[in-house]
This record gives C-alpha cells, sequence and structure tokens, in this order.
C-alpha cells in the first residue's frame, strides 16, 4: 500500500511561479488570441514571433503555472517585452496585460538564475539611476566624455566596445547634461502667483532632477503662474518605478512608501515624468499585500495627477503669449498606453498661440527606451529608435515634444548619431515659454 500523503488543501504542485502572487489564470483566461494587439506591439512589429507578442507572452505565463521550471527561452521573451502597454490600449476585450506582466516580473527575479554578467549590469543600473547624488558626480565625467570624444567611440561599430553591447548603450545615451545640473535645486516650496488656488506636492524623480532640472523648473513656474503652491521635496529620490517596471518588487515597494510618505499632507501628487507617473499610479496593486500599507497605497495612487491631466481639468489663468514653433508630440507610453493620456498634451500645446503640432506615423510604437530597457536589451531598443527617429523627422517639425525623460534621452541619441539634433521639450517648458511671453 503506498504511504504517500494524499495532496491537501495546504499542498501546491510545483510550478515555474511560486505561490507569492504568480500571473493571475483568471487574467490569463481574459485573452482570446483575437490578434489586435499584434500591429501595436514593438517587438512584434520587429520580428514577427508569435511568442513576442502579447498574446505569446501571455500563453507562456499560462505555461508557467504548468512546467515546474523557466527556460531560458521562455525568459527571454519576457525580457523582450517593453512594457509599453500598446497593447492595453489596443485590446478589445480588456486583457489587463499590465497587470500580468507586473505580476510576472518579479516571479522571473525570484526564481530564474541569472547570468553572473547580466546580474552585474543590471546591478550597476539599479546603483546608479534611482540615486540623484550620484547621477550628479557623474555630470563632470560627461562632460568630460563628451569633449574627448568617447561617445563616438562607444557608439562605432567594430570598435572597444563592440563585444559590450550593454556598456556601448550606457555611453551613447548619456545625456548631455550643463555643468550647472551638479549643483542646480529646486526650492522645496514655491508660493503661488496672484490668487492662491491651493497646493500641491511635486515629485522631483531621480533622472529628471538631474539632467532634466529645466523641466522641474517650467513645471514650478506654471503651476505657480496658474495660481497652485507647489511642494518639491527633496525625498523621495526615486519613486520606483524603474525598480517596479523591470520586476526588483523588494526596492520599489520600499521607495513607494517612502514617496507615500513624503507626500503624506498633499491632496494632489502632481508627477511630469510618464513613466514615473504610471509606477505611481500603480502603488495600490504593488502593496496590495502589505496590510499596513495597501490603504494608504490605494488613496495615494487616487491623488496621484499628471501635470497634463492636472492642469487639462483646471481654468487657465495666466495668460498665453505666442511661441512659434511647429512640433512633433511624440506619445510616451506611459502616458499614451498606461495611462491613457493623449488628449491633455495635445489641447494644452495647441491653446499657445503660434504653436503647430503635427502628429508622426506610428505614434503607438515605442521608442525603445521603456525604463532602462534600452541598456538591458540595445539591440532591439535600437532598431525602435531608428524607426521612431524616421516618423518624426518626417514630419519637418522644428522640434519634438515628448513628456519622459527616457523618451528625450533614446530620440536625442539617435538624432545625434545622424548629425541631425532637433530640440526635444516637455510640454511644460512650452506652457512656461508662452506664459513668460505673455507677460511682456
Amino acid at each position: 500500500m503506498s504511504t504517500a500523503t494524499p495532496p491537501g488543501p495546504a499542498t501546491r504542485a510545483a510550478t515555474a511561479w511560486d505561490a507569492e502572487r504568480p500571473p493571475a489564470p483568471d487574467l490569463i483566461a481574459d485573452c482570446v488570441h483575437c490578434g489586435f494587439c499584434l500591429p501595436t506591439c514593438p517587438t512584434y512589429a520587429l520580428w514577427g514571433e508569435e511568442m513576442d507578442s502579447p498574446r505569446g507572452r501571455i500563453a507562456l505565463m499560462a505555461l508557467g503555472h504548468e512546467q515546474e521550471q523557466l527556460s531560458g527561452p521562455m525568459v527571454g521573451h519576457f525580457d523582450n517585452c517593453l512594457g509599453c502597454m500598446a497593447c492595453v490600449t489596443a485590446c478589445p476585450s480588456g486583457v489587463k496585460y499590465d497587470l500580468l506582466l507586473q505580476e510576472t516580473r518579479p516571479q522571473i527575479e525570484r526564481n530564474f538564475a541569472r547570468s553572473r554578467a547580466d546580474r552585474a549590469f543590471r546591478r550597476l543600473v539599479f546603483e546608479l539611476f534611482p540615486h540623484p547624488g550620484r547621477l550628479r558626480a557623474l555630470v563632470p565625467a560627461l562632460a568630460l566624455h563628451r569633449a574627448l570624444g568617447i561617445e563616438g567611440l562607444a557608439q562605432r561599430r567594430g570598435g572597444l566596445l563592440e563585444r559590450a553591447p550593454r556598456l556601448r548603450s550606457l555611453l551613447a545615451l548619456a545625456p548631455q547634461a550643463p555643468a550647472t545640473a551638479a549643483v542646480t535645486r529646486l526650492p522645496t516650496r514655491t508660493p503661488a502667483r496672484g490668487t492662491r488656488r491651493g497646493g500641491v506636492g511635486l515629485l522631483q524623480g531621480c533622472v529628471q532632477r538631474v539632467f532634466f532640472s529645466d523641466v522641474n523648473r517650467a513645471t514650478v513656474d506654471v503651476l505657480a503662474a496658474e495660481g497652485w503652491e507647489v511642494l518639491a521635496p527633496r525625498r523621495p529620490r526615486c519613486c520606483g518605478s524603474l525598480q517596479q517596471h523591470t520586476g526588483y518588487e523588494a526596492a520599489a515597494q520600499a521607495r513607494a512608501r517612502e514617496t507615500i510618505a513624503a507626500f503624506a499632507g498633499c491632496e494632489t501628487v502632481v508627477v511630469n515624468a510618464a513613466g514615473c507617473g504610471s509606477g505611481m499610479k500603480d502603488y495600490g496593486h504593488l502593496l496590495a499585500d502589505d496590510p499596513a500599507w495597501a490603504g494608504r497605497a490605494e488613496d495615494f495612487a487616487g491623488r496621484v495627477r499628471d501635470v497634463h491631466e492636472f492642469l487639462g481639468d483646471q481654468e487657465p489663468v495666466a495668460p498665453r503669449g505666442p511661441v512659434p514653433l511647429r512640433i512633433a508630440y511624440h506619445d510616451a507610453c506611459h502616458l499614451a498606453h498606461a495611462q491613457g493620456i493623449r488628449r491633455q498634451p495635445r489641447d494644452l500645446l495647441a491653446a499657445i498661440p503660434g504653436v503647430e503640432v503635427v502628429e508622426p506615423a506610428e505614434w503607438e510604437l515605442c521608442c525603445g527606451s521603456a525604463g532602462v530597457y534600452n541598456l538591458l536589451e540595445p539591440e532591439p531598443a535600437r532598431e525602435l529608435a531608428v524607426r521612431k527617429a524616421d516618423n518624426l523627422l518626417a514630419t519637418g517639425a522644428e522640434a519634438i515634444v515628448a513628456a519622459n525623460p527616457g523618451c528625450a534621452v533614446q530620440i536625442a541619441s539617435e538624432l545625434r548619431r545622424r548629425g541631425r539634433e532637433l530640440p526635444i521639450h516637455h510640454p511644460v517648458e512650452l506652457l512656461a515659454r508662452s506664459i513668460q511671453a505673455g507677460r511682456s
């Protein structure tokens, strides 16, 4: 007679996914494999491979519930995903691929043994980018690297970095930060101009505050001109979205708690970086299993507003002056797809006298930045950057407008490589310029 213990309620069959929030079978079952997502998926557009499409990856999520281990090729298909969420916009069945991917990536980081080199590079990325102080310390080195022409070496195939494509990408994408970026600080509190309408918090961000401090300054100027007092605390250093979107769940949760605590007294928290806003609006899901923070996270997520979303809900009070400029508007994926914000930036830009907004082809396809994707998967990211640059340049625009620092860096790098550099602005920078012109 067999002495084996029969499966009981506490027994769980061994699968590739552990018991800590695996991709939910009911969400997986929502996918009817219709194929509407295929034309909008960047990696499917590049390669035409079924397993590198949203529905193919959902099939792999289901397979993870049936097999005992994650394989290298299986993880590779998930790593290829940019997390752009264009499929969420396109899906007629309302499949929550965003939640499925958020549940899958932490599973991979816990249950798959990456190579030593892969682990080391990922550690380098996350020991650097979420830390503004470390980024500030890099500014002089980046200025030297450009002065010595190292950027050209980094981009040149067949050079010293041919066998290190990730390092080559890291150097090629380094933003052209002014020397003042090492010392520029935003005031913690800025009073409203004119009649005070209320107060808001502003996330300074990590990459944004160092390499795009002008965007933060312009955001404060616009909000203050519109009658809002702005609180911009120096902490949190990072909201955790980079880790959250890459599967480093514990680190993302720690930064989420710090962010929630920092803005505890703010009725509204304004964000000017698409990736950060997307991550912060998902804090309720990120901290859902933490009894001490779940309620606070859900409440906080409901108070987060993208700057375009926030300004679009208000009647403008600051006069707008002319800014004669023909611009191509680039939809940041974490704004257009993850947050569903497409109309508001266009409306704000169209309200600026003299601004002409032109639309590039394939707006729904990612530029290849996708958080740190362009560092971890540089080859497909480069292919997407080429495609995006082609479409933007074809508009004949004098400048490009993008509402995410990663997009700005990615597009600028490709344009620089071609010798076709165009100014890249955040929408609030043009708004600030228009308001300044309106005072004259």
